[in-house]
């Protein structure tokens, strides 16, 4: 009786052991054992949104195919500091064979990717306002939203046409749930960055504003497109024609303020057209930049060619540089090249 009894007490042991055990693989399985499935990549990113709640990210980790097994991520989740109600929105680097354990760690911390926001060729705010956001949560509409208010603008300084001078065209590290208006400071504080007391000095000097260097910046821009180290040579004539009090007569303003980016040959009926922006009829610089210049193009500006030309044209070579001339005659020389030239090769519009 003893001796069965004996049995049936390390029979029960045994059997708790094995149950331990299973159980204990089991939970082993749940928590470290590979859940994360890439196909064809090593690595891939998630992106949890601002709205999203646990269910939302569950089923997105699930119908794209990135968990195998969505109870085990649900019963990890559950059990890790209360994660399913501490969700953190952002975009993370997934790599494939991560366990429940390491995801769960991994989307709790909010450590995740940056991503790189690059904006250059801009000439409008709309245009800019999709290459801000093109690789961020939030939307092009809230940007120009920010950018058309009259309010927000002027607490940076600016008005709804010059703000675009607040945005310095670079490479930029940001995190994809950055909101519109986190963007826009961001902008505001490379801004800073840029306009040292020493570019500020120089600004002065010239009688121009921050913003009227990044207008005439963006003008000098348009016209040197092609060689960056002729550019202080053109912004020189800018800068006489302004002490001179002369119009500026830049065929780049014409062409944006009729905002038909097709033409190719500015005519004496598109000079007729009124608009802000035509500098064949305003004098000084206009309302707003014509692009977004480049760093090289304000500093271009700032650093200017100091010379006695007021007037240049495109070189009939097309080579991107210009001639430029003192005086009225030796222009409408180099102007009736070019003028030929453009004939010849059939650039009537």
């Amino acid at each position: 009786m003893k001796s069965m009894f004996k049995k049936i007490i390390i029979s029960i042991v045994l059997i708790g052991l094995l149950l331990c055990a299973y159980f204990g693989y089991d939970m082993y399985k749940r928590v470290y054992q590979p859940n994360v499935t890439l196909e064809h990549a090593q690595e891939d990113y998630f992106y949890i949104y601002s709205t999203y709640e646990f269910p939302d990210v569950v089923n997105d980790l699930y119908e794209k195919g990135y968990i195998i097994n969505r109870e085990s991520f649900e019963w990890v989740a559950e059990k890790k500091s209360n994660f399913k109600n501490n969700i953190k929105p952002g975009r993370y680097k997934l790599k494939d064979g991560m366990s429940n354990n390491e995801l769960v760690d991994l989307l709790r911390s909010g450590e995740q990717e940056p991503v790189k926001v690059t904006f250059n060729n801009v000439r409008t705010k709309e245009q800019l306002a999709r290459k801000i956001t093109k690789q961020l949560e939030c939307d092009s509409l809230e940007v120009l939203d920010l950018l058309n208010d009259a309010q927000f603008a002027a607490k940076y300084g600016f008005n709804t046409t010059t703000i675009l001078t607040l945005f310095l065209p670079n490479s930029y590290e940001f995190y994809w749930n950055t909101s519109a208006e986190q963007a826009i400071q961001r902008m505001a504080d490379e801004y800073k960055k840029y306009w040292t007391e020493e570019r500020k000095a120089k600004a002065k000097k010239l009688n121009l504003s921050q913003s009227e260097v990044a207008i005439l910046a963006s003008i000098v821009q348009a016209e040197q497109s092609v060689h960056g180290d002729e550019r202080p040579k053109v912004a020189g004539l800018y800068i006489n024609r302004l002490r001179k009090g002369m119009l500026l007569q830049s065929d780049p303003t014409i062409v944006y303020g009729l905002g038909d980016f097709t033409i190719r040959r500015v005519l004496n009926k598109h000079k007729e057209v009124n608009t802000p922006y035509n500098t064949y009829i305003h004098p000084g610089l206009p309302p707003g930049p014509i692009n977004l210049p480049s760093i090289k193009s304000l500093d271009a500006v700032l650093n200017y060619e100091d010379h006695d030309y007021i007037y240049m044209c495109a070189k009939e070579d097309f080579s991107g540089y210009h001639n430029f001339a003192k005086t009225y005659d030796q222009h409408r020389v180099y102007a009736r090249k070019y003028q030929n030239e453009l004939n010849k090769r059939k650039i009537y519009n």
